[in-house]
């Protein structure tokens, strides 16, 4: 939800904030007859987020990809390495009737992995963006889902799955929102292991050159990479180091504790420097399933319907432990 606070040089304004949270994330000054108005657009964080209530929906989303795990399968690993930040950005962050009426101030989520859509899809199934029932025709001529993410599916907002493409595209997104005073943010997730492509590089100098403060990179940080561990493999660390020395405000989080998660989010919607921000999020690729997590077997998962049941029963074992 969005709400506009004014004041001009003569009056103020104030509303009854005691069911919300504020956090001003952007502002911009108009000039309206002989007044300079500052508007502040504000993010309203409800005060009564239930922490058994978003593990609930955590969970039916987990088992929204299990749906997709078959008949061809899916990047199961990949996509449970990031769904604890996706569900808590549709569930908690982002406006889902402006991103159902495609209107122009919405907040814009872009998933540069995008072969872990299966996670994306999940979610935006299960807050009405698209049907439930779609997911069962997930790889079938009948219906448009697939391995990455298409813009036919209500909710995508650029197909993506090349990598290093996805950062590139949403600094784009983001100027042009600077140059039309539509104030809105820009979310891009982004893997670790794609951190390896020069276009991720030359988009982290574009996006503090023009001071994208409206950009927010979330790195999904599983220390994975196909197969191969991303240490063995090309070193990346120190990424918040890289990324503070080319000028961007970073942030670190544990991407599967929840309230790790909202804390860091609280801290991005505060911040008010004019720099794009990074969070990292510290993920296991496969949490959840204690069979599949960190295992290079299980970046990719195509079950049969005995295994999906024992899946779902760790599931639900794990979220009545939470």
């Amino acid at each position: 939800m969005i709400n506009v606070a004014y004041k001009t040089n003569e009056t103020n304004s104030s509303f009854d904030l005691n069911n919300y949270d504020f956090l001003i994330f952007s502002y911009y000054i108009e000039k309206v007859g002989k007044y300079n108005i500052i508007i502040e657009i504000r993010q309203i964080m409800k005060n009564n987020f239930n922490e058994d209530d978003f593990y609930y929906f955590l969970t039916s989303c987990k088992k929204n990809v299990l749906k997709m795990a078959k008949n061809g399968g899916c990047f199961i690993g990949s996509a449970f390495s990031c769904i604890d930040i996706l569900a808590y950005l549709y569930g908690n962050v982002l406006d889902i009737k402006k991103i159902k009426n495609m209107e122009k101030d919405r907040d814009i989520l872009l998933l540069s992995k995008g072969h872990a859509v299966a996670a994306l899809y999940a979610v935006l199934a299960q807050v009405g963006i698209i049907s439930k029932d779609r997911l069962e025709n997930y790889l079938s001529v009948n219906d448009d889902l697939y391995w990455h993410p298409n813009p036919n599916i209500p909710g995508i907002e650029f197909h993506s799955g090349s990598m290093g493409h996805g950062l590139s595209i949403g600094i784009g997104m983001a100027f042009a929102s600077k140059l039309n005073k539509i104030n809105n943010r820009i979310f891009v997730v982004l893997g670790d292991g794609e951190l390896n492509e020069g276009s991720i590089w030359e988009s982290v100098l574009i996006a503090n050159a023009y001071n994208l403060d409206n950009l927010i990179a979330i790195i999904d940080r599983n220390f994975r990479q196909a197969n191969l561990k991303t240490e063995e493999l090309i070193p990346l660390e120190s990424i918040q180091e890289k990324f503070s020395a080319f000028g961007w405000k970073t942030f670190s989080c544990n991407g599967h504790d929840i309230n790790d998660i909202r804390q860091i989010f609280e801290q991005t919607s505060k911040d008010i420097s004019d720099k794009p921000k990074v969070i990292i999020a510290n993920t296991v690729r496969g949490n959840g399933i204690p069979l599949m997590e960190d295992n290079s077997e299980y970046w990719f998962g195509d079950f049969n319907e005995k295994e999906l049941e024992e899946f779902n029963k760790i599931l639900d074992k794990d979220m009545r432990g939470k």
